[in-house]
């Protein structure tokens, strides 16, 4: 049978603790740890107690050697790797600022320049808005123009044909989801606008400081 890890683990340290204990004997080595309560310890051999406090390796001059952590719990490791990741990410996202800095800073050597970008988008996106509003308007008159031949049968009592219902149905749909896509258009123009605020306000900043320091 397969022994856990962790017991494993506790055996290798304690031969090593036992290599170092005969070695300390030669070498005038010793162990110091401070246990739960705060209290400190000093031994000749490597107990249970210090490999679960952490212990330094202490020569006989009084110097630490070397400096061994404790062992961490299942969710003390956890924790620690979701931290360990979390900086990770964080670096790596101020690497990408940075990047991403350099080459605007690259593309746009003056305001001016980075300033005619930023109009060219909402240019684009101003295009996209009108042929929405083109079309919008065609699909409307279409619409319109179902509607009143639905009026003209019941102008003269007349049941309205199924294709003709199907037509105004599917007709209103398209209106509908035109209306919807012109609006959200709309709604990111207006946030286009608002974030290349900021992102001008960003340009400024930055030439600044590399003019601060060329």
């Amino acid at each position: 049978m397969h022994k856990p890890l962790h017991v494993l683990t506790i055996a290798a340290l304690l031969a090593s603790a036992t290599v170092c204990a005969q070695n300390a004997d030669h070498n005038g080595m010793r162990y110091k740890w401070v246990d739960g309560k705060g209290l400190p310890h000093f031994s000749d051999s490597l107990s249970q107690d210090a490999i679960k406090y952490g212990y330094d390796v202490v020569n006989d001059q009084g110097m630490v050697v070397q400096r061994v952590q404790r062992q961490l719990s299942p969710e003390e490791r956890a924790a620690a790797q979701k931290q360990a990741a979390q900086q990770a990410a964080t670096q790596r996202a101020a690497q990408d600022r940075a990047r991403t800095d350099e080459q605007m800073l690259s593309a746009y050597p003056d305001e001016a320049a980075y300033k005619a970008a930023l109009q060219q988008a909402l240019a684009n996106m101003d295009q996209q808005i009108h042929t929405s509003r083109l079309n919008l308007r065609s699909q409307e008159q279409a619409l319109t123009e179902l509607l009143g031949r639905g009026a003209e049968f019941e102008h003269n009592k007349q049941s309205l044909p199924k294709s003709l219902q199907d037509g105004i149905a599917k007709q209103r749909g398209v209106v509908s989801d035109l209306q919807a896509l012109l609006q959200r258009q709309q709604a990111q123009r207006e946030q286009a606008a608002q974030a290349q605020t900021q992102q001008l306000a960003h340009y400024r900043a930055l030439q600044a400081e590399q003019n601060d320091h060329p």
